[in-house]
């Protein structure tokens, strides 16, 4: 999945794609708030009339959003405690002109997200605990690659804020850092490499060969 720390140009979408959220989210009529003590940059309550949600919000470069397990494999870190998911993408991997912000239900995404890690597992993935399961918006579901199981929440729930990025950038997003996303100085392992070249290329992980030359 796409390094948001790569090069400035990424922090500075990463950021853009977060004050995209906020704006579609007041735009559509939610007051949005940190919430305390929750210590996590991502999360936020959202109110409209009487309807109140604790969100977590979601960026994503290549249309892909992830959540990771929590320490012991019991549950999924962040996605368990929030009532919806607000995923802000671009609409084109290449050439991004648009946020597209999507409102998904804490309980779909849950079940999107268990199903597509217990189908992993059973195809024999190594999935290390702590790290991202990155879960595609658009890809439609199938049960082959096995990665596009749970996936296709943004082709069933569609944005319901559209917003400009040469706009957003423009936007003071008060946004850290999401514990979830990782690090530019994280090394790679042999089975990550080809889960993420399998999502690529649409091919099984164990059909990818990598070679090493030191």
């Amino acid at each position: 999945m796409t390094n948001v720390y790569g090069s400035p140009e990424k922090v500075t979408m990463k950021s853009a794609l977060f004050g995209a959220a906020i704006t579609a989210l007041e735009s559509d009529g939610w007051k949005v708030e940190k919430v305390a003590g929750s210590g996590k940059s991502s999360v936020r309550r959202i109110t409209k009339g009487k309807d109140s949600k604790v969100v977590s919000i979601r960026t994503t470069q290549d249309r892909s959003i992830a959540f990771p397990r929590t320490e012991g494999d019991k549950s999924w870190r962040t996605l368990d405690e929030v009532d919806a998911v607000i995923a802000a993408s671009v609409d084109d991997k290449e050439n991004p002109h648009f946020a597209n912000i999507h409102l998904l239900p804490g309980d779909e995404m849950r079940d999107r997200f268990n199903r597509t890690y217990e189908a992993r597992l059973k195809a024999g993935h190594t999935i290390p605990v702590g790290r991202g399961v990155w879960l595609s918006l658009y890809a439609n579901e199938s049960f082959s690659p096995v990665h596009h199981v749970g996936a296709g929440a943004g082709n069933k729930y569609p944005p319901f804020g559209k917003i400009p990025l040469d706009a957003a950038k423009l936007i003071s997003a008060d946004s850290e850092v999401d514990e979830e996303e990782p690090r530019a100085d994280e090394g790679l392992t042999i089975a990550e490499a080809k889960r993420r070249l399998g999502i690529t290329f649409g091919v099984e992980p164990a059909s990818i060969k990598i070679i090493v030359e030191a």
